[in-house]
């Protein structure tokens, strides 16, 4: 089953609690308190962008003929056999930055303390990505791309019919 975050823009408040605990998530501490004094200064891998007036999340979405796999030169990024993801293997980066020129969204981060690229991993050793356990209006969802596409029609179906 692959599992990706979809955004329903319309519950984005623009609140930036996804940003928050991504950035937790991916600290040392795991802590609200401890984490904005570490170093390397933990990094947040979503982004809440502004695009016509209102507020979208913005990450990674693992595309299926990933740029950035195709141009990283030290084979850092990389496809995970299991749960389709791209992922980035930091004790491979050497900080070229080639995977975030072509990134065609933007999401990859260079954590400039370590001199490596960071970017959405959807959280392995959690249940569901961080991001999306946070957000207080349920803007972020994380499923299954068939049930969630299925789910989408079918409100879409609904809404036609004027139910």
């Amino acid at each position: 089953m692959m599992k990706r975050i979809f955004v329903q823009p319309d519950l984005c408040t623009a609140c930036k609690t996804c940003e928050m605990q991504c950035a937790i998530e991916h600290s040392q501490a795991k802590n609200i308190f401890a984490s904005p004094s570490e170093k390397p200064h933990p990094m947040n891998r979503v982004y809440v962008e502004a695009a016509d007036g209102r507020k979208i999340p913005i990450f990674c979405r693992h595309c299926d003929d990933a740029p950035c796999v195709a141009a990283c030169i030290s084979g850092a990024m990389f496809r995970d056999p299991i749960t389709d993801a791209v992922m980035c293997d930091s004790s491979r980066c050497i900080g070229c930055w080639t995977c975030v020129m072509v990134c065609p969204y933007g999401v990859i981060g260079r954590q400039l303390e370590l001199g490596k690229a960071v970017k959405c991993d959807l959280c392995p050793e959690r249940e569901s990505p961080a991001c999306v356990d946070s957000c207080p209006t349920k803007a972020l969802v994380f499923e299954d791309v068939e049930k969630f596409s299925k789910e989408k029609r079918a409100s879409f179906a609904a809404a036609i019919a004027g139910g």
